[in-house]
């Protein structure tokens, strides 16, 4: 056996042969429609958007202690509920209010 093979030969000890040879029995033109055909190309498949966990924060926020009651809503990325009521009270100060009180948190589907 030779040590040195050509590209081809060990192309061929690695992949297989990439021309399948043809029975004798078919017609030349059967052959050449066989190989003329192009192949569909596969279907690319959808990619479902992963769900990111959401949780709903419900507070009931004043500016006053005793004032106007006003309800606020904050959607949090997380499943924390405890992350969720700190994102939703910082929010609440950012708009100026001073006084709140969680009602729910809850996930969102």
């Amino acid at each position: 056996m030779s040590a040195e093979l050509s590209e081809e030969e060990m192309r061929q000890a690695l992949f297989g042969s990439s021309i399948q040879p043809v029975p004798e029995s078919l017609p030349r033109r059967v052959e050449q429609e066989a190989l003329a055909k192009p192949q569909p190309k596969p279907n690319p498949r959808t990619v479902a958007k992963p769900l990111s966990p959401k949780l709903r924060v419900v507070l009931r926020v004043t500016k006053e202690f005793e004032g106007d009651v006003e309800v606020f809503i904050y959607d949090a990325n997380t499943l924390s509920t405890l992350v969720a009521e700190q994102e939703a009270k910082n929010e609440a100060r950012k708009k100026k209010f001073r006084y709140f009180e969680v009602v729910s948190v809850k996930p969102i589907p």
